[in-house]
């Protein structure tokens, strides 16, 4: 299949001073002494777009990505390295990227599309599917700058989107205004997807990415990390958020591995939460008789994963390595949200599963199986191994907030959890 797009060992650096007059003063040295430090917006970043795919760019911010799609349209040149594009290209960049807001909407569509190639003529042909889908009424025959941030975007979107390009590059844009058009958005991506073109996207919404993208590539700090399956990728992200890069670098058969598999349940080496994105920053504390050494979130193929799909089962796994004689432990998990509300857990004690008293060096591993019915988003999962002493409550062993959970979703309800209606609709016969 032949590319769209090929960056080849592409470098941006910028030249940071300290003060403006040593700009000045580097300009007009006769030695060419230097007075500024690089910056590394890229470094030596490489590759490939095939015609017809779907690929998205993630990483944290800072990390380059509107760097790259801003060289591969052309806004900005490379230090260093090539880009071949080979097709027809409408991008949306930094919001109104294009626009002149003294222009009216009507204006500014007419404008854009000659500087994409069109003519008036075809820019005419176009225009309804254009104002249909902006839908912004009257709005269209005044000047930009009267709109309000939501409007710019659905009108630049609505032009980006039906000038029919060969390779469509979306930049964060539908961060902006309110989520049903950024489900009509994502549906007309999907139909001219499916026509076969080529789009490049940077979001922060890993849901997207998992849901629309053959392939992601992940940077980090302007250089490139790795690049394949949505899920294991958006996996490689949770850790670097998590402050794990340096356990990545550790990893490097992990980081390369395009597969998407990630290690299996029951087959995987060395710890389960090594896989895992594993929170830094946690709370712990227990009185030491128990110790939780390792924990699982595994998804209903039986990969380790931090990344689970609403509908599917998945289990939460915990491994406990018992210091002392104990009567009767009881093991607990907790899924919180980002507020610290508990949603849903449970406990050994609750499901009926009774550990019989343990001695010093004995371990166990406990298994939670269930169906993920919390919406798409992001929560927190808590494990603990407590008991009851003398009918006091006593934690051997608490991990508060240890994983982030993301809940990927095709369909979400209202509140916290699906119900999971069955719906029946028939027209009544009068």
């Amino acid at each position: 299949m032949e590319n769209a797009i090929t960056v080849k060992d592409v470098t941006k650096i910028y030249k940071i001073y300290d003060k403006p007059i040593d700009r000045l003063k580097e300009s007009l040295h006769p030695h060419h002494r230097e007075y500024h430090k690089k910056f590394y917006a890229l470094n030596h970043i490489s590759f490939e777009v095939k015609k017809g795919e779907t690929v998205g760019i993630i990483g944290t911010n800072g990390s380059g990505k509107s760097t790259i799609l801003k060289i591969i349209t052309g806004v900005l040149s490379p230090t260093a390295g090539t880009v071949e594009v080979e097709g027809s290209i409408s991008a949306l960049l930094e919001l109104g990227a294009g626009f002149n807001s003294d222009y009216t909407g009507i204006e500014n569509i007419y404008m854009n599309g000659t500087m994409m190639g069109f003519s008036r003529k075809e820019m005419e042909a176009k225009l309804q599917d254009i104002l249909d889908f902006a839908d912004i009424g009257d709005f269209v025959y005044q000047p930009v700058k009267t709109y309000s941030s939501g409007m710019f975007v659905r009108l630049a979107f609505a032009l980006a989107i039906n000038v029919e390009p060969e390779i469509l590059i979306v930049d964060e844009a539908l961060s902006v205004g309110d989520v049903f058009f950024q489900s009509k958005c994502y549906r007309r991506m999907e139909e001219i997807r499916k026509k076969g073109t080529t789009i490049l996207m940077v979001t922060h919404d890993m849901g997207s990415i998992i849901k629309y993208c053959d392939k992601v590539v992940l940077l980090n700090r302007g250089s490139f990390v790795a690049e394949g399956a949505p899920g294991h990728m958006v996996d490689l992200y949770k850790k670097i958020l998590a402050n794990q890069m340096d356990s990545l670098h550790e990893e490097p058969d992990q980081v390369h591995d395009f597969s998407g598999e990630g290690a299996r349940g029951g087959r995987h080496e060395g710890l389960m939460k090594e896989k895992l994105t594993i929170n830094q920053n946690r709370t712990e504390y227990g009185d030491g008789r128990a110790e939780i050494y390792d924990l699982g979130l595994l998804d209903e193929r039986g990969n380790l994963t931090n990344l689970l799909l609403k509908g599917e089962n998945f289990t939460i796994r915990e491994k406990i390595r018992f210091h002392a004689q104990i009567q009767s432990p009881i093991f607990t998990y907790t899924i919180r949200d980002k507020k610290g509300t508990d949603l849903s857990g449970t406990n050994t004690m609750f499901e009926g599963t009774d550990i019989r008293p343990v001695g010093p060096g004995d371990e166990y591993e406990v298994s939670f199986t269930q169906r993920m019915t919390l919406q798409g988003g992001e929560y927190l999962l808590s494990m603990s191994c407590t008991g009851f002493e003398m009918g006091e409550h006593v934690v051997y062993h608490r991990l508060y907030d240890v994983a982030n959970i993301t809940v990927i979703s095709n369909k979400n309800t209202v509140g916290v959890y699906d119900m999971e209606s069955a719906v029946e609709a028939h027209k009544i016969e009068g």
